[in-house]
């Protein structure tokens, strides 16, 4: 099967597409054939092997996982003996884990990962994009412990988990503020969001009790410069991995005060069956910027690292016949 495989850290000229095995379920797993996956700014990072501690899981100085992807949508083609759940010809999508392993035709994942129907009215490049973004927000958005009218900040709101942010709270019954760019205002409101700030002419941290959550998706603020603009007891949320984050998470877990919070969302088969409920009741939509062919990997991996994506950035996987 194809594969794309990285060898070495570095840019995204570390990728290379090759010809290697393809899997054999084990038992207790399924075999998918894969339609289609994204290129996320955590694999970018994984594929330079940023931040430094994460080489501790991902390798020291090479890479372990030759083969990156973490979201995917295709269908069931194998049933290792005793997989349950599951049944040839099933249309999933969903979440690999820290096994990977989404840039190629075919993967084997256990039976009981993060993977499920996928929605009814979903392509397979809609439900490849409906992956990091929306399960990853919702979780942090549970954590925040949301509520209808909180006042809830969405900082790089064009992104992957910014557009799904803003849908989802919005959904909740929070009123959002979008912070982007001025080319994607339109873009956040047509998701919901109340108020759009600029980031490049708007300074919203010189609002002082402000926001009841402040979630930042992209990890470019920090707690201590956000901590003025929550109420209390609020809630800053970052997804990119720091030490700062981690510090500060650990720093305000206990008492009745603002809180900062990073976790790591690995177990998401709850949250993606709720993704599914809303794209089936058209509550939520995929955000997609640009399509790649698989052999394109290269080229969509160098998008990503502009920063400048809107939504998501989708692979598809070819096959013969």
């Amino acid at each position: 099967m194809q594969a794309v495989v990285h060898e070495r850290y570095g840019s995204p000229e570390v990728l290379q597409v090759r010809e290697i095995p393809t899997p054999i379920p084990k038992p207790g797993e399924i075999l998918i054939r894969i339609r289609a996956t994204s290129v996320t700014a955590a694999e970018a990072m994984m594929r330079q092997g940023k931040p430094w501690f994460g080489r501790l899981v991902l390798g020291l100085t090479r890479p372990k996982r030759k083969v990156l992807g973490l979201e995917l949508a295709g269908e069931v083609v194998g049933l290792g003996d005793g997989a349950r759940g599951f049944k040839i010809g099933d249309r999933v999508f969903g979440f690999t884990g820290f096994q990977c392993g989404g840039y190629a035709q075919y993967i084997c994942v256990p039976d009981t990962a993060s993977i499920i129907a996928m929605p009814v009215n979903a392509s397979y490049e809609e439900a490849a994009a409906l992956v990091d973004g929306p399960t990853t927000a919702l979780f942090f958005l549970r954590k925040a412990g949301i509520k209808a009218g909180d006042r809830v900040l969405v900082y790089g709101a064009s992104g992957s988990i910014g557009t799904a942010s803003v849908q989802l709270a919005t959904s909740f019954g929070a009123e959002v503020t979008a912070v982007c760019s001025a080319p994607n205002h339109a873009l956040a409101q047509s998701l919901g969001a109340y108020r759009v700030i600029d980031y490049r002419s708007e300074d919203f941290t010189r609002e002082k009790d402000a926001y009841d959550i402040i979630f930042d998706t992209v990890g470019k603020l920090s707690f201590a410069k956000c901590r003025g603009s929550l109420r209390k007891p609020g809630c800053y949320l970052v997804t990119v991995m720091s030490v700062e984050a981690i510090a500060a998470t650990l720093w305000t877990a206990f008492g009745a005060g603002k809180k900062a919070i990073f976790a790591m969302s690995i177990n998401k088969l709850a949250e993606l069956r709720e993704i599914k409920e809303l794209v089936e009741r058209g509550k939520h939509r995929a955000v997609i910027d640009r399509v790649y062919p698989l052999a394109a990997m290269r080229d969509a991996h160098a998008y990503v690292d502009t920063g400048r994506k809107r939504g998501n950035v989708v692979v598809t996987v070819g096959h013969d016949g």
